[in-house]
């Protein structure tokens, strides 16, 4: 990386006797690490590096030192930061009630080339970009270098919106540092949106480039932006997408969140309540990007996709890009026991190992726990009491080979299948198989027969790159099993197996147990052997829709009736 910095412009403004003591510094080389000088009135002069602050000396700032600093600083703006002309440095200002400045933060600005390594390929897609930080962690720096790297190197017509000077520099020639990108100067921050629009419409440019979104207009005019097809590099505070998703002002950054009411059917296929959280609109950026510290940030390729997963209360699993010492990029997973994608090179030479299941090629089964027993006196409690002391069958998968040659776990690409059904399936069952949103690595896709018959597309894409179809009737507990068990050439006898009740239920409350149980016994003591059909006892529509797959699971015919409350379940024999 080269670095310039023009430290001694900075010092140039500072009091004698400070800049004196710094410049003396027993530590001089330090200086290259330096963050920022504080000085408050009546206080001890202050110096912060990356490790830590310390005292200049034991004596406090006066008025005159702070008078004699404001007088070689250029204007200080609405926002009380100020700027040396040719430099990146920013002075910003503490005033008191009637507004005399009563402090100053000297924050020494730093051109950084080559500090978008680990995200060079990125910046290379076209793709709108999101930085998120902390306050000091670089995010200005890198700003400024993706904006060099795509005017210079990618030869792109880029606009700055340089609210407060600190991207290109105080005064009107922009710093060197941003390349041949021009630079729009805003004179007073409520103003930037407006600037922002202004850009766009007068100035033709492929992308802009903003520091510090922070208001709801701010938010807007991004979007708006993004929808006539600018690519957008933006910073926003804070650490985590998650910050964004429940701050109100900044949500529409990433797609904006709105309460939604879901149908019944719907409501018991995702297994949660009916009113629930989701994305209002496509994200105005499309990649993310966490700037935990100056050499590891987290990367978010899909914005819609990692919103999507916190909503719906999944933990997303984005790329972890760090430096080693011999300046390579290493990129891992955050969750290194998570399924991750297969190795692949991107033009940067960048490449993403595998890890998880994938790499070791084996598999850990879960740990079975036994069914709890319950000591009643009638009869019917008696057969439950006895069967849950029935050993449940264990399908042990000791192959490492799948049936037509792939390695396990199988990877499942699932197209119009619900993905909490098939997460259940392979939970339970301790199935070989791990769901992938990636094509490219799916060893075959599981997908609803409706939705594969009117979508040419798919069938084009799996025949071009051999990956079998398996499509099924219905998103149910028992076809998807069935289907599982095909693609894993285990065997599905025409009679099955008693069925494992985990399958069918959602909470595993003692309720819907007990619903199951009685279904199944149901089944294997009277429908079965008997040919006779059974009414059950009337249950709430959730628990009798399991009931219903329970039922589907033994390839028998099922029906509701009755009112509510009473409304039951009736088997009829095969």
């Amino acid at each position: 990386m080269q670095i310039t910095e023009d430290l001694q412009k900075l010092l140039d403004i500072l009091p004698k006797d400070i800049r004196q003591i710094l410049e003396q510094h027993p530590h001089r080389d330090n200086l290259d690490n330096l963050i920022e000088v504080v000085m408050d009135l009546g206080r001890f002069p202050e110096v912060r590096f990356p490790s830590g602050a310390e005292y200049l000396s034991q004596t406090p700032v006066t008025a005159e030192q702070l008078n004699y600093c404001v007088e070689r600083v250029g204007h200080f703006s609405g926002d009380n930061r100020a700027g040396l002309e040719k430099t990146l440095h920013r002075i910003s200002a503490i005033r008191n009630r009637p507004g005399d400045i009563i402090g100053l933060t000297c924050r020494v600005g730093r051109a950084v080339f080559g500090t978008i390594g680990m995200i060079q390929d990125l910046v290379e897609r076209g793709q709108s970009i999101l930085m998120l930080g902390r306050p000091g962690v670089g995010k200005t720096t890198a700003l400024r270098e993706i904006a060099r790297v795509l005017a210079d190197d990618l030869q792109k017509r880029v606009v700055i919106i340089d609210t407060s000077n600190e991207i290109a520099g105080d005064g009107d020639i922009p710093h060197p540092a941003i390349g041949r990108a021009r630079r729009m100067q805003v004179s007073r921050p409520e103003l930037q949106h407006q600037v922002m629009i202004e850009a766009v419409e007068n100035h033709m440019p492929e992308v802009i480039v903003i520091d510090e979104i922070g208001t709801e207009l701010e938010a807007l005019a991004a979007r708006t932006i993004a929808e006539r097809g600018v690519q957008l590099v933006g910073t926003a505070h804070g650490n985590q997408i998650e910050n964004l998703i429940k701050n109100p002002t900044l949500s529409d950054l990433v797609g904006g969140i709105q309460a939604v009411t879901l149908g019944d059917d719907e409501a018991r296929r995702r297994g949660s309540q009916k009113t629930v959280l989701e994305r209002k609109a496509p994200p105005t950026f499309e990649i993310a990007v966490e700037m935990l510290e100056r050499q590891r940030w987290v990367v978010h390729e899909s914005v819609a996709d990692t919103v999507d997963s916190l909503l719906r209360g999944r933990k997303p699993n984005p790329q972890v890009r760090t430096v080693d010492e011999q300046n390579k990029v290493i990129i891992t997973h955050e969750f290194p026991d998570a399924p991750a994608p297969l190795e692949r090179h991107n033009p940067s030479g960048l490449v993403a190992k595998p890890s998880g299941w994938r790499s070791s090629g084996q598999m850990q089964p879960l740990s079975r726990s036994s069914s709890p027993s319950s000591a009643q006196t009638s009869y019917f409690d008696q057969l439950l009491h006895d069967s849950w002391q029935q050993a449940t069958p264990v399908d042990e998968v000791v192959d490492t080979i799948g049936p037509n040659g792939e390695d396990l776990p199988l990877h499942i690409y699932p197209y119009g299948v619900s993905r909490h059904q098939i997460e259940q399936v392979i939970r339970v069952l301790n199935l070989p198989v791990v769901l992938t949103k990636d094509m490219d690595s799916a060893d075959a896709i599981l997908g609803l027969r409706s939705h594969v018959k009117s979508h040419s597309k798919l069938r084009s894409i799996a025949r071009s790159r051999q990956i079998p179809i398996h499509a099924v009737k219905a998103s149910t507990i028992p076809q998807v099993t069935r289907a599982l068990r095909r693609m894993l050439d285990m065997d599905d006898p025409g009679t099955p197996d008693t069925a494992d009740l985990r399958l069918f239920t959602q909470s595993g409350s003692d309720d819907e147990i007990e619903a199951l149980e009685e279904a199944r016994l149901a089944v294997e003591q009277i429908v079965i052997p008997n040919g006779q059909p059974v009414e059950l006892l009337p249950r709430s529509p959730k628990v009798r829709k399991m009931q219903h797959e329970l039922v589907e699971h033994y390839r028998l015919k099922s029906d509701s009736f009755g009112d509510e409350p009473n409304r039951r379940l009736r088997i009829y024999p095969a």
